[in-house]
């Protein structure tokens, strides 16, 4: 699988954490799990002019977009068509970074993906297409470069509490750190909620079980046994229980077997992207 990614040049680095591309993706699986991150991605099918994406389980199927696409911060997991991911390039926001690009609240997408014609008009199939004609890596990153730069709204400036909010989850695993982020912001527990959810897509208690979840799963992803007492500890967890039932909450599978169903596919030589995991249909 050819894999590359490129971290764009300032203002756009404040909001976005990096913009890949990839093909070859070949999955023994119909289904990818994905697993929410409480971020913002936009996604092109450089091959087709299509994407499916299954909301958990159980469901009535995919549901079909064009192929070019913005999937908001999700509260669960949900499933992509690997069959359409040959050839895929897609933007990865930083936490409450797509606000400045939407023109509306965030969580107006929350758990929910829509075709980016939705919210940058009928100029996106055109990106799309101008990205799957060229061949290069380095000129289909800069070109959407230079399209987020036209699209990016001076107007649309971050909330101070926000910013100062987001570097306090990174810093604190601590279950009692939204509601002193809010007084350290001057704001009312409800007004702080507000404001975050406007600018991020998710509440802040649950932004910070997210993230929570997403370094549990980092640890999981690189190691091979690991002690998950110790685990739930270092996270601000209550005990190991309370950490499985979060796990469970956003990925489906218990830590257990999350990580017995990775191992055999690493087993089998198969390359697992981080924060998916391909199943059986």
């Amino acid at each position: 699988m050819f894999f590359r990614s490129y971290n764009p040049i300032a203002p756009l680095s404040d909001f976005i954490e990096n913009i890949w591309v990839y093909r070859g993706f070949e999955s023994p699986r119909l289904k990818e799990r994905i697993f929410p991150s409480g971020t913002f991605e936009l996604v092109f099918n450089l091959r087709d002019d299509e994407l499916r994406i299954q909301n958990g389980v159980p469901s009535n199927g995919y549901q079909r977009f064009s192929g070019a696409i913005v999937s908001g911060p999700y509260q669960g997991f949900f499933l992509a068509d690997t069959a359409q991911e040959a050839s895929v390039m897609g933007v990865h926001f930083k936490p409450g970074g797509a606000f400045p690009f939407l023109g509306f609240s965030a969580y107006e997408l929350t758990g929910t993906h829509i075709d980016l014609e939705a919210v940058w008009g009928r100029g996106a199939a055109e990106i799309r297409e101008q990205l799957s004609a060229l061949i290069s890596p380095m000129r289909r990153f800069r070109l959407l470069e230079n399209l987020l730069l036209s699209h990016l709204s001076p107007r649309r400036r971050r909330h101070p509490a926000v910013s100062q909010a987001l570097n306090g989850f990174r810093l604190s695993n601590s279950r009692a750190v939204v509601r002193k982020l809010a007084r350290e912001a001057g704001l009312s527990d409800r007004r702080f909620i507000d404001v975050f959810n406007n600018e991020v897509g998710l509440r802040p208690k649950l932004f910070n079980r997210v993230q929570r979840f997403q370094r549990v799963l980092a640890r999981a992803h690189r190691t091979a046994a690991p002690d998950w007492g110790q685990i739930a500890l270092d996270h601000g967890y209550f005990d190991q229980s309370h950490l499985i039932r979060d796990f469970i909450a956003f990925s489906g599978f218990s830590p257990a077997d999350y990580l017995r169903r990775l191992h055999d596919l690493r087993r089998k030589g198969l390359r697992v992207k981080f924060n998916h995991l391909p199943i059986a249909s």
